[in-house]
């Protein structure tokens, strides 16, 4: 379109108007590169186009702006209403609506940096959703065989790991995973590590890290894949990203957060040393209470011994027992004094009766003369005509009276 000339009134069309004006500014070189600081508004993020359309205010003007996708997928932060900004761009005009504004080519914030701003809006984003909370982290085993470990096997973090994970566990297998930790590539290498460590089930627990750097260096662990494929681990995850003071995302959602690689390596196995001397002081307090128990085990058999002895049924078997031999004594005692008794009474009657036995009258010369059967008492009492029977002390005889 040719550039309409105004020498005299002319009619001019809209478009030719924003043509011409489009025109102007774009050729005027203080326009071409300006650097423009403000506060972000109406802030329109076209997730499928990736443009962004904004505003930027002050306390007495609006400018129209808009950030291309080519432009906006290089930020480091995600722009929000409300935040101060520093942009570069070019000044020009929306032909269709005649709206000049600035196309933004670079945004940084003003005063707080890009990247601490991207992670704190990060760290917020991930928190709300609770992948940084307490209750989803997993225990680290008390005694694991493999420790997979995901760095760069140049750095001296590597060898700060192995060295500490062979002297406290001499045993311990490691299953290095060589990555970039830095770079435009490592946060593809770090996830790709992680999953291919967590899918072969080999290890009881990752350690991921490097040694200290600047915030740019530690931003392959600041990746929000990284962060979301940690939290899908099923393997404990040890996060172990430059020094003490040293904070990313990946220590937030990790299960274990270490403030550096070798502290990392204390954390996943035990110490051998303390092994040992925990369980000779566990032996030693197992063996003192083993004595202690025998101890007052025996004191108590002994107590309950000296009740049985003189309360329990020996005893009181023994009481009754001496009780049972002392009357059985009696009672022969009795006996014999009244065997002896009967017996003397015996031979008292016997002797009477002895006394006054016929055969012993009849042993003294004496005899009993029978006749029919009865005692004949006297000689008138005989018959003279008939035998008698006269009885001695060592037999009988029959006789006959011849005599008056």
């Amino acid at each position: 379109m040719d550039t309409p000339k105004f020498s005299k009134p002319t009619v001019l069309s809209v478009s030719q108007i924003n043509f011409y004006i489009k025109s102007v500014i774009e050729n005027d070189p203080r326009l071409g590169v300006v650097l423009v600081s403000g506060e972000i508004s109406n802030l329109t993020d076209h997730y499928r186009s990736g443009h962004i359309y904004l505003s930027l205010k002050d306390s007495r003007s609006v400018l129209r702006a808009v950030m291309f996708a080519g432009n906006a997928q290089r930020l480091r932060f995600r722009p929000q209403n409300g935040m101060k900004v520093l942009c570069r761009g070019r000044i020009s005009v929306y032909e269709p609506s005649g709206q000049y504004q600035l196309y933004i080519e670079d945004m940084q914030p003003d005063g707080v940096g890009a990247l601490a701003i991207a992670f704190e809006q990060l760290k917020k984003k991930l928190e709300s959703e609770g992948l940084f909370a307490q209750e989803r982290k997993k225990p680290l085993p008390r005694f694991p065989e493999t420790v997979g470990v995901i760095t760069s096997p140049t750095g001296a973090a590597v060898q700060d790991i192995r060295n500490i994970l062979f002297r406290r566990f001499p045993n311990i297998n490691i299953l290095l995973y060589p990555v970039l930790v830095q770079g435009e590539g490592a946060p593809a290498q770090l996830v790709n590590a992680l999953k291919s460590l967590d899918s072969q089930g080999n290890c009881d627990v990752i350690i991921i890290g490097r040694g200290g750097g600047s915030a740019e260096d530690l931003q392959a662990f600041n990746s929000e894949e990284l962060a979301r494929t940690i939290a899908a681990c099923r393997t404990p995850v040890i996060s172990a990203v430059g020094h003490e003071t040293d904070f990313t995302i990946c220590d937030f959602v990790a299960d274990m957060r270490a403030p550096t690689p070798s502290a990392a390596a204390e954390l996943a196995v035990p110490d051998v040393r303390e092994l040992r001397a925990h369980y000779r002081a566990q032996r030693q307090y197992m063996q003192s209470l083993i004595e202690n128990r025998f101890r007052s085990k025996n004191e108590r058999l002994k107590y309950l011994y000296r009740i049985t002895e003189t309360a329990g049924p020996a005893r009181k078997y023994c009481e009754y027992y001496e009780k049972y031999s002392y009357y059985l004594r009696r009672l022969k005692q009795f006996a014999d004094n009244k065997i002896s008794l009967e017996e003397l009474k015996l031979k008292k009657t016997a002797a009477k009766l002895d006394s006054l036995n016929p055969l012993a009258v009849l042993g003294r010369g004496f005899a009993v003369v029978e006749q029919d059967g009865k005692n004949v008492p006297s000689a008138a009492s005989l018959d003279r005509e008939r035998e008698f029977t006269l009885t001695f002390s060592d037999g009988s005889v029959n006789a006959r009276a011849t005599g008056e």
